[in-house]
C-alpha cells in the first residue's frame, strides 16, 4: 500500500492528466449516444413495430468483444481519439435508446387522452407530458451507459486514445502492479462518483408525483 500512495504522490500530475483525457472520452461519448439514442427512442415509440428488431439489432451489435471492433475502427480510421469515440459511442448506445424508449411507452394512455382533451399538439404532450413521466428512466440507462463506458474506454489506450487504459497497458506489459493500480484506481472511483452524482440528479428531476407513488 504505501508502494502505491508513494507512486501516487510521485505521478500524480500524469495520472491526472490520464484521468482528465480519460473523462473527455467518456464525456463526448456519452454525449453522442444520448444525441443518437434519445431521440431514435422517442421516434421508435411512435413506431412500435419496428422497435423490437432495431433495439434487438443494436443489442446484438454490442455483443461484438470491443477489441475486435477497436481494430475494425483503427483499420478505417487510424490510431488516436477519433476511432475510441466512434466505438464508445456506439456501445452507449443500447442503454440509452432501451430505456427512453420503455420509458415513453409506459407512460399512462389515460394521461395522453386527457392531454389530447385539452387540445395539447402532439409535440406538446411529448414535451410536457410524456418526456417529464420518463425522464427518470431516460437517465438511469445513461447512468448504466456512462459506467459502462467509463471501464470500456480502458481499452482505447490500445490505440493511443489515451486515458487510464494507458496506465494499466504499462503495468501489464512491465509487470508493474503500481501503474496498474494506479489506473484500475481512478477508474473505479470515476465510476463510483458518476454513479452516485446521475443518481442523485435522477432523484431531484424524478416528478413529485412519480415519487409518491414510488
Amino acid at each position: 500500500m504505501n508502494t502505491i500512495i508513494d507512486f501516487i504522490n510521485r505521478y500524480y500530475k500524469e495520472i491526472l492528466h490520464y484521468t482528465s483525457r480519460h473523462i473527455y472520452l467518456v464525456f463526448v461519448s456519452v454525449a453522442i449516444g444520448i444525441v443518437i439514442a434519445v431521440p431514435l427512442g422517442i421516434l421508435l415509440s411512435r413506431h412500435k413495430k419496428i422497435a423490437e428488431p432495431v433495439i434487438a439489432g443494436i443489442s446484438a451489435f454490442q455483443t461484438i468483444p470491443g477489441l475486435v471492433l477497436l481494430g475494425f475502427s483503427m483499420m478505417i480510421f487510424g490510431i488516436g481519439i477519433k476511432p475510441a469515440i466512434i466505438v464508445l459511442s456506439l456501445y452507449s448506445l443500447l442503454p440509452i435508446l432501451r430505456n427512453t424508449y420503455t420509458g415513453l411507452i409506459g407512460v399512462d394512455a389515460s394521461l395522453k387522452d386527457a392531454a389530447k382533451g385539452i387540445g395539447m399538439t402532439k409535440n406538446e404532450i411529448l414535451f410536457k407530458v410524456e418526456l417529464p413521466l420518463s425522464v427518470s428512466t431516460i437517465i438511469s440507462g445513461i447512468r448504466i451507459s456512462t459506467i459502462y463506458i467509463i471501464s470500456w474506454a480502458t481499452l482505447a489506450g490500445l490505440i493511443g486514445a489515451g486515458g487510464l487504459g494507458d496506465l494499466i497497458w504499462i503495468g501489464l506489459s512491465t509487470y508493474s502492479k503500481d501503474y496498474i493500480l494506479a489506473g484500475t484506481i481512478p477508474a473505479a472511483l470515476l465510476a463510483l462518483i458518476v454513479s452516485n452524482l446521475l443518481e442523485l440528479l435522477q432523484k431531484l428531476i424524478t416528478p413529485k408525483g412519480l415519487k409518491v407513488k414510488r
